[in-house]
């Protein structure tokens, strides 16, 4: 199984579940801006335990979802594991917080052709602001880079007003001028 095809695999198990969700990290960064490679998937997920009881049936024979549900200390949020079975590939949902932005980029969330089907996504916006706010809590390189990628492509598309008051609160504002800047122009 391919990472995709996990991806895939997941998206159809959340949708038959009936678990609303959006797939986040280096995935969106990637339908935004450049693509890297990456060796897991992230998805922001709003679940019951009813309904992680159906997503367990859903996910098939390739897929294994670890009931022990553990803490990520960069984004700060409970999460769940899925190892897809004879792969190093992993797939983490987080659960939606009640942190203002992340309920913010849920709401906004939306279903974009990706990967030959419709996938809920968040915007590039907050693609941006996320991975800015990683960057400031988990000093990752390559969180800035995803947001010097998705700056450079989206450009004058991007909802700039909206970007900087997330920033303003969050700290990261300096770090979005400094990288703004780093891009060269068009």
């Amino acid at each position: 199984m391919t990472s995709n095809e996990a991806v895939l695999q997941m998206v159809a198990a959340l949708e038959v579940a009936g678990v609303p969700y959006m797939l986040v990290g280096s995935y969106s960064s990637n339908f935004y801006g450049v693509a890297r490679a990456t060796y897991d998937a992230d998805f922001v997920i709003q679940i019951g335990p009813d309904a992680l009881r159906q997503l367990t049936t859903q996910l098939g024979t390739e897929l294994r979802l670890d009931p022990q549900m553990s803490f990520e200390t960069v984004t700060t949020t409970s999460r769940f594991v899925v190892s897809a079975v004879h792969s190093q590939f992993k797939i983490e949902l987080f659960l939606l917080s009640a942190d203002p932005h992340d309920q913010a980029r849920f709401s906004r969330r939306r279903r974009m052709p990706f990967l030959g089907r419709e996938i809920c996504v968040p915007s590039a916006e907050d693609v941006i602001i996320t991975k800015l706010y990683w960057s400031k809590l988990g000093q990752r390189a390559k969180d800035t880079d995803d947001v010097r990628n998705v700056v450079a492509v989206q450009g004058d598309a991007l909802d700039w007003n909206y970007i900087h008051g997330w920033c303003d609160q969050h700290g990261t504002r300096a770090l979005l001028d400094d990288i703004r800047r780093s891009i060269p122009p068009p």
